[in-house]
This record gives structure tokens, sequence and C-alpha cells, in this order.
């Protein structure tokens, strides 16, 4: 499997890391933690060198409760860091992390790589046609509701049938844009309880349906650290265990805090796989 990212072909047969920048106040883990642009640098530099393919910039905090901000602010905060780094980083493979059409747009103008869609454009009904005429790679992630409403919106009859009957509609619609690259994530956390985030863990594999790569964010989220009884500060050895058990289950890409762990979690596992 592979995509298109600025004419450069990335191969996700071999599982991927994609580092998380957060330029939010109000993040669950890094909110407010990058606040110049020398800490952004020193931070993207450093996810790079431990072995990230792709740094994912988010704007706007899609946790749950998330306060909405406007265009104007998420396009504040984010367009000159994309800026920033394609200056400092000129290979740098930019994904940004919007359901907004036009901020799609803006940063993939300003030279960012990827779009990665929290709605699979369920906010916004440019979305889907905008890749298109962009010819980006698009991620699109399962969600009910918003992030201001989705804690409430757990209920499913059988919820790996109901992911698989979204991503069924969702990739038809995008293809029909003319969006050729797509990777799919499940979504954890996104409207789902601690059970059902592990009952995705553990049958993900049935998403491969799709035929698409797999993205797994699971980088210290409450799934890990309610189980633990810890706190998001302490869930860095949880992420881990649960990053390798979504690559045995067939992730693509691990979406991640933590860059350098995420990478010997696949290195540990392609080596596990070369075993007859």
């Amino acid at each position: 499997m592979t995509i298109n990212c600025n004419g450069s072909l990335i191969n996700l047969s071999t599982p991927k890391v994609m580092g998380i920048l957060n330029l939010t106040p109000d993040s669950f883990y890094d909110g407010g933690k990058y606040k110049n642009e020398n800490e952004i640098l020193k931070q993207t530099e450093l996810m790079l060198k431990d072995g990230a393919t792709f740094i994912d910039i988010g704007a706007y905090s899609s946790r749950p409760g998330a306060d909405h901000i406007s265009i104007e602010e998420e396009k504040k905060r984010i367009l000159p860091i994309v800026s920033l780094l394609l200056d400092k980083f000129p290979e740098i493979l930019v994904s940004i992390d919007t359901f907004r059409s036009e901020i799609a747009k803006l940063c993939i103008e300003t030279g960012a790589t990827l779009i990665n869609d929290i709605s699979s454009g369920g906010l916004d009904d440019k979305m889907l046609p905008t890749i298109g005429e962009l010819k980006v790679p698009y991620i699109m992630m399962h969600m009910k509701g918003t992030p201001k409403t989705m804690k409430t919106l757990d209920q499913y009859d059988k919820l790996i049938i109901e992911i698989n009957t979204f991503f069924a509609k969702k990739v038809a619609d995008a293809k029909k844009c003319g969006i050729n690259d797509i990777i799919i994530d499940p979504g954890f956390g996104f409207a789902k309880n601690t059970l059902q985030n592990f009952e995705i863990l553990k049958y993900l594999t049935l998403l491969e349906s799709h035929n698409l790569p797999i993205l797994a964010g699971l980088s210290r989220k409450s799934m890990v650290y309610k189980i633990l009884n810890n706190t998001p500060q302490e869930a860095l050895n949880g992420t881990t265990a649960l990053n390798t058990i979504a690559l045995l289950n067939g992730a693509s890409i691990l979406r991640v805090h933590d860059v350098k762990e995420a990478m010997e979690c696949i290195t540990l596992v392609n080596t596990y796989n070369q075993v007859d």
C-alpha cells in the first residue's frame, strides 16, 4: 500500500509513525506545551530525528468536550507554523488535523502534504470535493457528533459492523470526489467508551476488508490511563503496549506523542513478523 505525498511514494506496507504537534492550549496531554517557535521547532526536530514520517499539526482541540473555536482563530494558529516548519525542514511531510475545508485548502497551498479529518467530511460538506481537487492523501476517521457532544453518543448495536458500514459509505463518497489516497482511522475515544475502544483494538483486522491503510491513534488516551489508574503523563508504557497490539492487528500508521518509543514498537514487531 502506497500513498503519494507531494510526488513521494510512501510505502505503508511497512508501518510508519505520525508525530503529534498540538498548537492548542487545551489538548488533553500536551495542551499549551509548545508556546513559541523555538519550542515548536525543537519538538519537530526531535520527532523527525526519532523517525517520524509525518508530523500532524492540529490547532483545534478534539478532546471530549473541547471548546469550539472560530475558523479565523484556527487559521491564525496553524498557517504560520506550517510555513515555519517547511522553511526549516523543506522535506517534511506535514499532515493537517482539521475538519474545515478552508483550512485544509490554505494549508495545502502553503505546502502541507495530507489532511487528517476527524469527521470524514461530516462537519463540512465541502471537505471531500476540496480534497478531490487538491489531490492529496486523506485520513478519514469514524466519529459521531462533534468533540463537544461525542461523549454522549457511544451507543451501538454492533460496533465493528457499524464502523465498517460507515467507512464503506465514506470511502465511496471520497472516491466519487476523486480522492485516490485514503487512510481510515477507527477513532479510538471518539464516541466510544473504554471497553468499546478495546473491542476495536481486538478486532482491528476486520477493518482490513476496505483494503486501505489503517491509522491507530491510541497515544496516552483515557483508554490507557483509566484502566491503569494513572494519568496521561504516566501513560507511555501503556501506550506502547497498545501500539504493539495495533501493529500486530494490522495498523499501518501509529499517531503518537512519543515517536522514539513507537519506532521501537515497529522495529520489534517487524522482527517478530519475519519469523516463520
